[in-house]
């Protein structure tokens, strides 16, 4: 009978017709805001804060959040994830394999019957999104929120995807990644001789506002646009922004038009908090990762530095306003860990603030050992623990399904243009295999039924 049930919700929400949910109720609104220190480990966080404050200074911003947890990262084909499949491990409560952007490519090779990702739902139900990285837009870690392609090295097809199918509302970043683009499954956007032309001319046509630079940006918030695309590379093609050194070194430059990770996350928060069903933003420091690939402590310092900055950002506007700490949930959670990095010294005396730490390296690739989550807001109280980066995906549903009196995720407002396949094909083919158990999880604890 919960198959049938299940599947004749599955049915409604395909054509449309799934009873919109009351608007009003509580007058409340829900916002999660996740925010990503890409490759990042305990030990890098040590090192950044005895570097700003001294080790018996004052915490950083994100080690003020109230709930603190630890996640294991695996992927489904690797004990060592990739940023990949640990972000759709996010996004669906699923693992996948290292290289895949929320899709089983397996079963399903040109990711045609795929369950929406976090953010799908979160549009679904009517409220604005956003993704602002520094690395490329199309990079993984914001893929796997809103495109489905089997590989990350898409990266074309994967920002069509945000403006014809996922329709993400805010996308700040620095540019698009061309040099891996090999996907020919995809021919629109293999097509393209010039693809970051090309989408440009479609995120037009879209309805969004293009920019490429700081001054731009503010200019279209002054106006009141609502669909912004801004892809700032002024570091140099295909490397995605500027790295933000001068926080560890003042004598160093930063491109005057440039936003810098908290501008950005300034502009998104500016935009998106005019939605009246609230919003879903991914913020995530992609150079964190970069710099300890290649074991560049001064880089990952600045990095996390300027990601920390970006939460300050966050938390000051939480504080802005009554009633938004008790809506908003925060995670800070990074997808892996890079470079093993150890603090070895100095040995027999304090480091002082402005004062590097002696590191040592175990590599220059991503390690397996688990990453700690931050969080505070509603949700959070599941995140307190030992668990698996899947549950991260369940901590989201609190927020989601019990905002503003609404009994259901899917508004009816603007339905996603691939469930009529993904959710009904999926259901059919479950029942017809006589198992639900894969999929149900995300029809079950309040997504669909109560």
């Amino acid at each position: 009978m919960e198959r049938l049930m299940i599947l004749i919700g599955l049915i409604m929400i395909a054509a449309g017709v799934l009873p919109q949910a009351a608007e009003g109720g509580s007058g409340q609104r829900s916002n999660i805001i996740f925010m990503v220190p890409d490759g990042m480990g305990l030990a890098q966080v040590t090192a950044a804060r005895i570097f700003r404050n001294g080790p018996d200074g004052p915490p950083l911003a994100m080690e003020t959040l109230e709930v603190i947890g630890c996640q294991r990262t695996h992927s489904a084909d690797s004990t060592v994830t990739d940023s990949a499949a640990a972000a759709s491990a996010w996004a669906m409560g699923e693992k996948f394999n290292n290289g895949e952007l929320s899709c089983h490519s397996g079963a399903d090779p040109f990711c045609r019957n795929q369950l929406p990702t976090i953010l799908e739902m979160a549009k679904a139900r009517g409220k604005a999104t956003g993704l602002v990285v520094t690395s490329q837009i199309s990079d993984a870690t914001p893929a796997a929120f809103a495109a489905h392609v089997r590989s990350r090295r898409c990266e074309a097809e994967i920002v069509r995807q945000y403006l014809e199918a996922a329709e993400v509302d805010v996308i700040l970043g620095g540019g698009l990644g061309q040099r891996r683009d090999s996907c020919p499954d995809y021919p629109i956007s293999f097509a393209w001789p010039d693809r970051q032309a090309a989408l440009l001319r479609l995120a037009r046509t879209k309805g969004y506002q293009t920019v490429a630079g700081k001054a731009a940006l503010h200019a279209t918030i002054r106006e009141g646009k609502v669909k912004i695309l801004g892809m700032f590379e002024q570091n140099r093609r295909d490397k995605g922004k500027t790295p933000e050194m001068f926080r560890v070194d003042a004598s160093l430059g930063y491109p005057e038009d440039e936003p810098t990770l908290a501008e950005m996350t300034t502009a998104a928060l500016t935009v998106l908090e005019k939605d009246a069903d609230g919003f879903f933003l991914l913020v995530e420091g992609s150079r964190i990762d970069w710099s300890s690939h290649a074991n560049d402590l001064r880089g990952q310092i600045a990095e996390t530095l300027a990601f920390d900055e970006a939460l300050k950002v966050v938390l000051g506007w939480v504080a802005a306003k009554p009633g938004r700490k008790e809506t908003t949930l925060i995670i800070v959670a990074p997808d892996h860990e890079t470079g093993g990095l150890a603090i070895n010294g100095p040995d027999g005396r304090l480091a002082q603030a402005g004062e590097f730490i002696k590191e040592g390296w175990a590599g220059r690739g991503h390690s397996a050992t688990d990453t700690i989550i931050r969080s505070q807001g509603p949700g959070s109280d599941q995140l307190g623990k030992a668990v698996d980066n899947t549950d991260i995906y369940r901590s989201w549903q609190t927020p989601l399904v019990f905002d503003a009196g609404k009994s259901t995720v899917f508004s009816g407002r603007r339905p996603l243009r691939h469930i009529d396949v993904s959710f009904v094909g999926i259901a059919l083919g479950a029942i017809e295999n006589g198992d639900m158990t894969d999929h149900s999880n995300h029809l079950r604890g309040g997504f669909l039924f109560e």
